[in-house]
């Protein structure tokens, strides 16, 4: 990417640093801790372990700086009626002049400061690199309690758009017990700008949450984000994401099972073409008996795009019984594209099912043959098994991802 405002790499962080205004508002403290945590360590590199595979070549090309507020642009898509949508990158409170949905309330000032990081802590990510970066440049965290069962879908929109654009987004969710909450989170980039996304969830007993991430960026966007979840007995997480379009993109989801008897769901899809590189490293770690975990990581790499899946799963001693599955399921488009895949499971527990597997295919010949021998063109019948190739995961967004049509979105038919 031609910046004129880009600097060198080994003084990227010192730059960005000084880039930002002096902390202030409600996470100044958080302000200092991620700066000061930054300023003590260079770039992530590629002779650590979990950052082999990523270059970070397109983050230091750009230039980030805070963005002032926005007002929403006119979008094309309209929420659907049973989803309430909130504008994060609106000027003032974020809830100013909202009706938020019964069972969504909330959490005072004191109830931040005491919850906020706490799930960092829990799934062992608080001083991640992407994390810090995070903390250094927020300004403010949407902070909800859930009570009971909330009806329509909570849409959290972010948009950064253009050169030197930052955008940081922090998002802290307490579901009490049995408490029910569906989520759409949509992070969108264009230009040469940055999107920065944290996210913890506290999961009390019986409650469920259903979390969908679309994350659709356009040109030299980078994306980093970061999902952490603890769960306690008998509640539920069904997570779900979906990215396309970043030059860079790396989203981490960390799950802790406090004490065993939880179930999670983690679906994930991601296609990287021209020269993207799309990085997802998962964490699920089982503290107690009787965990489940299903999860499901599909990628697509075409021209000399490259894709990334570190699924890390954790089964110490206590948690006997544990029944966990992770499939890994990839589509390599071109010679010249690449595909990473590794899974890491640490077993312990003498009394338990883990399966895992992993796939790097091409598109099934006798398929196309069969499409092509009805009429089809080459390229229309790639189409279609590409479509239900991504099908699989799309349709366990929550529905109200239909609006911002994804799947023609991913596959480049808008």
């Amino acid at each position: 990417m031609s910046n004129s405002a880009a600097v060198d790499a080994s003084n990227w962080v010192t730059t960005f640093l000084e880039r930002l205004p002096a902390p202030a508002g409600p996470l100044e403290a958080v302000q200092w801790r991620g700066r000061e945590a930054l300023s003590r360590q260079a770039l992530p590199s590629r002779r650590q372990e979990d950052w082999r595979f990523t270059d970070l070549g397109p983050l230091t090309a750009l230039a980030p700086a805070p963005a002032a507020a926005s007002e929403p642009g006119e979008w094309p898509e309209q929420p659907s009626a049973a989803a309430v949508r909130l504008w994060l990158d609106a000027p003032g409170d974020l809830l100013a002049g909202q009706d938020l949905p019964a069972g969504l309330s909330p959490l005072s000032p004191e109830e931040v400061q005491l919850a906020l990081g706490h799930t960092l802590a829990a799934c062992s990510c608080e001083q991640h690199w992407p994390v810090e970066l995070n903390q250094a440049s927020a300004t403010r965290v949407l902070a909800l309690r859930v009570s009971g069962a909330v009806a329509p879908t909570l849409e959290l929109v972010s948009q950064a758009a253009g050169d030197g654009v930052l955008r940081p987004v922090r998002v802290l969710l307490l579901l009490e017990e049995k408490a029910s909450l569906e989520v759409l989170q949509v992070q969108l980039g264009s230009g040469g700008s940055l999107s920065s996304l944290v996210i913890e969830a506290q999961l009390g007993r019986e409650s469920t949450l259903r979390h969908g991430l679309l994350a659709l960026g356009e040109g030299q966007a980078c994306f980093f984000g970061h999902l952490a979840v603890e769960q306690e007995p008998r509640s539920r997480l069904e997570s779900t994401s979906a990215s396309h379009g970043w030059a860079l993109s790396r989203f981490e989801p960390r799950v802790v099972q406090v004490d065993g008897d939880a179930t999670t769901s983690l679906k994930a899809l991601q296609l990287a073409d021209g020269q993207q590189l799309a990085d997802t490293h998962s964490r699920v770690e089982f503290r107690g008996p009787e965990g489940r975990l299903d999860q499901l990581h599909k990628a697509i790499a075409d021209d000399r795009g490259r894709s990334v899946f570190n699924g890390a799963v954790k089964v110490p001693r206590a948690a006997q019984r544990t029944n966990a599955s992770q499939l890994s399921r990839n589509l390599l488009l071109s010679n010249q594209a690449r595909i990473d895949t590794k899974p890491e499971l640490e077993i312990v527990a003498d009394d338990v099912r883990c399966a895992h597997g992993a796939t790097v295919s091409r598109l099934q010949t006798d398929e196309l043959f069969y499409l092509q021998s009805r009429g089809l063109s080459a390229a229309v019948a790639a189409g279609l098994l590409k479509r239900g190739f991504c099908d699989e995961v799309l349709r366990a967004l929550p529905a109200a991802a239909a609006a911002w049509r994804p799947l023609q979105r991913l596959l480049g038919e808008d």
